[in-house]
């Protein structure tokens, strides 16, 4: 990747820690951990944030493997959260900027989310963002917050519940992808819901008259969800996997449980969903003589796109080279496509997508969501894997620990730290940031 002056510390940052950042995303990479287990990845990260001279602290908003790395260049008191309260209006003299840092990994697969890549490119950006104000001299307030637990819908949540990101100017953050863009998107709300059935037990064949089945009725529920999927929206999206109950076939089963996925792009209309999927599972309790418990795990509205924020860092982005491949990198990308029967018809790669007219929804989410509607929050995109690899694939984790995915894991850095020079630039950038943030979107 070849540099330009438009701001040289940051990518002459970057070129020079090249290699000390490959080598966090592969460790991280080489020991994926799952929701809430994720301490050697947050230490990696932050351990390497202090040498960089961040100061460090951990447990925040309570949760054991979240931290909270600060540096500034001005006289405020870096510990300390002065929230101006959500949705109200940006008055900092000083610019507070929160760059959110993903490490968990998926059960089993590992990190087929490229989060190895997330975590290590957002510390990137600080700290080349660091270098920068170093040099210049203005202030600023900069933030990494160690943000674990993502797969699961969680950690963001719960730190915004605790007001966290009240004082930020902005937000920054980036997502692995097959692609190069500024994340023009409506990633979905969601809901996570158990629904756990409770029958009673007896032998299946001998007397099974005397059994309620709770796993008729999670069966018949999940039947009731199927026939719902057409007198719902095109966006909505209801999905649901079995959780172990551990009973053998000659029992009548007395638990049962499933978790749902119930999702949409608009917060209304999860919930409207959510509620007739509640009746779903109480309807098929009633048939089955069984009880259900409904558990609501996570729940988040769905982003909130900021217009002029997604402009300043395309601008950027505009300025920012592509990576280039290699021969070995794009046989890779042919063996990789041929194997696991991606559609790119040999177009593995591309340059910077254009920016689109009117956001773009996703059949996707993220805990970041919850997070834009307390504070500005921007989203690049990055091609850390060819055309037509889906995240959560095997294919994606095998691009995620290689060259393809660190050298997107560099381009998003640079894109994430320079969209955020610019828009410092000036400071009717930023005001106007706000003032689209508290126009209700609705």
């Amino acid at each position: 990747m070849t540099s330009t002056a438009t701001y040289p510390t940051i990518s002459n940052w970057l070129d020079n820690h090249r290699d000390e950042l490959i080598q966090k995303s592969c460790y991280i990479f080489e020991h994926p951990e799952t929701a809430y287990k994720e301490k050697l990845s947050s230490k990696c990260l932050a351990d390497y944030l202090e040498t960089q001279g961040f100061q460090i602290e951990w447990n925040t908003a309570g949760i054991e493997t979240a931290f909270t790395a600060a540096w500034t260049n001005s006289d405020i008191d870096i510990t300390k959260i002065q929230p101006a309260g959500k949705n109200v209006s940006f008055s900092n003299e000083v610019p507070i900027i929160g760059f959110l840092a993903e490490y968990d990994a998926l059960p089993e697969i590992g990190h087929a989310c490229g989060h190895n890549l997330l975590g290590t490119a957002v510390c990137a950006a600080a700290c080349a963002l660091k270098a920068d104000y170093e040099s210049s001299g203005e202030p600023i307030v900069i933030r990494v917050y160690g943000c674990p637990a993502e797969e699961i819908m969680s950690g963001k949540i719960i730190m915004d519940e605790q007001n966290v990101f009240d004082d930020l100017s902005v937000a920054v953050t980036w997502h692995p992808f097959d692609r190069n863009r500024v994340s023009n998107d409506i990633w979905q709300a969601q809901d996570i819901k158990n629904y756990t059935f409770h029958g009673v037990s007896a032998h299946a064949s001998r007397s099974p008259e005397s059994g309620r089945s709770a796993l008729d009725a999670a069966e018949l529920m999940n039947i009731g969800v199927n026939y719902l999927r057409e007198h719902v929206t095109d966006d909505v999206r209801m999905h649901y996997a079995y959780m172990d109950n551990g009973i053998p076939a000659n029992v009548v089963p007395d638990f049962a449980k499933t978790n749902y996925f119930i999702r949409s792009t608009k917060r209304s209309r999860t919930e409207d969903a959510s509620k007739r999927v509640d009746a779903c599972a109480k309807g098929a309790a009633m048939m089955t003589g069984t009880t259900v418990d409904i558990e609501l795990v996570g729940s988040c509205m769905e982003m909130k796109v900021n217009r002029p924020l997604v402009e300043v860092y395309y601008e950027a982005m505009t300025h920012i080279p592509t990576p280039e491949y290699t021969d070995a990198e794009l046989n890779f990308a042919k063996d990789i496509s041929e194997k696991a029967g991606l559609m790119n018809n040999g177009k593995y790669f591309a340059g910077l997508y254009p920016l689109e007219d009117t956001p773009v929804p996703l059949s996707i989410g993220t805990d970041a969501s919850q997070v834009s509607h307390t504070v500005p929050l921007i989203t690049i995109s990055a091609a850390t894997m060819c055309h037509g690899t889906a995240l959560h694939h095997w294919a994606a984790r095998e691009q995620a620990g290689m060259s393809i995915g660190h050298k997107g894991m560099l381009y998003a850095a640079r894109c994430m730290a320079e969209g955020t020079k610019l828009l410092l630039s000036k400071p009717e950038y930023l005001q106007a940031v706000w003032d689209y943030h508290n126009v209700s979107q609705d």
